[in-house]
C-alpha cells in the first residue's frame, strides 16, 4: 500500500492539483508492463550455464603481477592517477553506474531491470530525494545486506580502494545480494541524486571524489534526467568534467517520457540537448533514450512504439557490454600498462637530466626546481617523443610531475638502467613485452576461440625482446 501511495505522488507530480485525484483512481488499476523483451534482449531466459572466464583472467592476473605492477611500484605511478589496480577489480563484473539529478527514476529503473518491484529488497523510490547512499547490487546465492565497512574489508571483492574516502562514507555504502540471472553476469550501482541547492562539503565525504572512482571503473554510465530536472548546476557541471573521455560510455536517457505529449516531448528533447550541449566535448551529438523506465504500462495516447524500441536499444548496449566484458578488461589492462610506462619513461628522463646538469657545486634541490618548472627548456617531453613510440596525445600533464616530485624526491628513484636483474630481466622490457605481445596474443585467442590456458610464449611470440633504448650496454 506504501508502494501505491508513493506511486500516486509521483504521478500526480506532473499533473495539474485538478487531476491528482484522477490519477490516483487510474493508477490503482494500471496494469503492469511486459518484461518478456528483457527476458529475451539479455538472454535471462536461455538455461545454458554462466561462461567460465577463470582461465583468462588468471593469465592476465598473471601478466600484471609479472610484467606491469613491478615497474608501476617502482615508480609509483599510483600517486600519479590514484589508481590501484587490485585482483578484485581485474575478476570482477562488467560495472553499470547509473548518475543524474535526484528523483529522474534512476532506482526505479533499476527496480524495474531486475523485477524487483514488491518485494522486500527492492530500493526505495519516491517523488522526494530517496537515495542517500551508494548502493551496489550484485550477485548472491540468498536475498543479502552488507554494510559498506564490510565490502571494504573484503579483499576478495573490488571495492577496497574506498577505505581511503573514510568512514562517514562507507557509512553512505551499502551492498545488495541478489539471486537474480542478469546479476551473475553484471553489477549495478545506484548513486545518490544530485541536487544543485546543497553543498558538496554537507555531504559529510568527498562526493566528486567518490564518483570518479566509480566513474573509472565503470563499463558503462547511464546519465538519467526526466522531464522536471533539465538544468545543470555546479555539481552536474563539475560530474561532466569527470566524465570526459569516457563519452563512449556515457548512455545519456531521458526518462519518463510517456508523461508528455508530443509537441511537449520533442520541446524537452531539445532543451536537453542545450542543457548538455556545452558539457559535452565531443564532434557527434550524444544518443539520448527516450523512454519511460518503470513496471507501469505506458500512458495512454502516448509513443509505446517508439519508446519500446528506445528501451531494447538500451537494452542491446547493455548487453554488448556484458557480452564484450573480457575483451574490455583486456583493454583496460594494456590501456593502464601503456600509461604506467610513459610515466616511467617521463620520471627516467628527470631524473637523467638532473643527473645530467648536476655538478660538484651545484645545489642539487635548486638544478631540480629549474627542471619541473620548466621542463620543456631540457626537452624532457621532447625527448620521449623522439626516441620512443609514444604518442603526443598520451602523454601527461605537466603540471600534475610538479605536485608528484613535490611528494616524491627525484633521489628516490633509480634510472630504467639500472632496474634490471639477471633472473627476473628488465622492468622496461617486461612491460612492452606485455604491451606489444603477450595482451594482444591473450586478446586474439578470445577472437580465434583457441584456449587461453595454452598461451605461452612460443605461440604469442612474447619471447621475442622489444629494443630497450635506455639500456646501457
Amino acid at each position: 500500500m506504501r508502494a501505491l501511495v508513493l506511486l500516486c505522488c509521483f504521478v500526480a507530480s506532473f499533473l495539474l492539483p485538478g487531476q491528482a485525484e484522477e490519477a490516483e483512481d487510474v493508477s490503482e488499476e494500471a496494469p503492469l508492463r511486459d518484461r518478456s523483451h528483457i527476458e529475451k534482449t539479455l538472454m535471462l531466459d536461455e538455461d545454458k550455464p554462466a561462461d567460465d572466464y577463470s582461465v583468462v583472467l588468471q593469465r592476465l592476473r598473471k601478466i600484471y603481477h609479472s610484467s606491469i605492477k613491478p615497474l608501476e611500484q617502482s615508480y609509483k605511478y599510483n600517486e600519479l592517477r590514484q589508481h590501484e589496480i587490485t585482483d578484485g577489480e581485474i575478476t570482477s563484473k562488467p560495472m553499470v553506474l547509473f548518475i543524474g539529478p535526484w528523483s529522474v527514476g534512476k532506482s526505479t529503473m533499476i527496480n524495474y531491470l531486475l523485477g524487483l518491484e514488491n518485494t522486500r529488497y527492492q530500493l526505495y523510490t519516491g517523488a522526494e530525494p530517496t537515495t542517500s547512499e551508494f548502493t551496489v547490487l550484485m550477485h548472491g546465492p540468498k536475498l543479502k545486506t552488507i554494510e559498506g565497512i564490510v565490502m571494504a574489508a573484503d579483499s576478495a571483492r573490488s571495492f577496497s580502494p574506498l577505505e581511503k574516502f573514510g568512514q562517514n562514507f562507507l557509512e553512505k555504502l551499502i551492498g545488495i545480494e541478489v539471486p537474480h540471472k542478469l546479476l551473475e553476469r553484471v553489477t549495478f550501482v545506484d548513486t545518490p541524486g544530485i541536487i544543485e541547492n546543497r553543498k558538496q562539503q554537507e555531504r559529510g565525504y568527498p562526493f566528486n571524489d567518490v564518483c570518479q572512482w566509480f566513474i573509472d571503473r565503470a563499463d558503462l554510465i547511464f546519465v538519467v534526467f526526466d522531464p522536471t530536472k533539465l538544468d545543470v548546476g555546479l555539481e552536474l557541471e563539475m560530474l561532466f568534467r569527470q566524465l570526459k573521455g569516457r563519452e563512449s560510455q556515457i548512455r545519456i536517457i531521458l526518462n519518463k517520457a510517456d508523461n508528455l505529449a508530443t509537441q511537449m516531448l520533442m520541446r524537452v528533447y531539445g532543451a536537453l540537448f542545450w542543457s548538455l550541449a556545452p558539457l559535452i566535448n565531443v564532434t557527434e551529438p550524444p544518443r539520448v533514450y527516450v523512454s519511460s523506465f518503470w513496471p507501469q504500462d505506458y500512458k495512454p495516447d502516448t509513443h509505446r512504439d517508439l519508446f519500446l524500441k528506445e528501451e531494447i536499444s538500451l537494452l542491446e548496449d547493455l548487453n554488448q557490454v556484458i557480452e564484450n566484458r573480457l575483451e574490455n578488461k583486456i583493454a583496460f589492462i594494456r590501456q593502464h600498462a601503456i600509461r604506467v610506462r610513459i610515466h616511467a619513461l617521463l620520471v627516467d628522463r628527470y631524473l637523467q637530466t638532473y643527473k645530467d646538469k648536476m655538478t660538484f657545486f651545484s645545489d642539487g634541490e635548486l638544478v631540480f626546481k629549474d627542471i619541473v618548472e620548466d621542463p620543456d627548456k631540457f626537452y624532457i617531453f621532447k625527448t620521449i617523443l623522439a626516441k620512443t613510440n609514444v604518442s603526443k596525445f598520451d602523454l601527461p600533464n605537466r603540471e600534475a610531475y610538479k605536485d608528484f616530485f613535490g611528494i616524491n624526491p627525484i633521489s628516490s628513484f633509480k634510472l630504467l638502467s639500472q632496474q634490471c636483474s639477471y633472473m627476473g630481466g628488465c622492468f622496461l622490457e617486461k612491460i612492452e613485452r606485455a604491451i606489444t605481445h603477450e595482451l594482444p596474443g591473450l586478446l586474439g585467442s578470445l577472437g580465434l576461440g583457441k584456449n587461453p590456458g595454452a598461451l605461452n610464449c612460443d605461440k604469442t611470440g612474447c619471447g621475442e625482446t622489444p629494443k630497450n633504448r635506455y639500456r646501457k650496454h
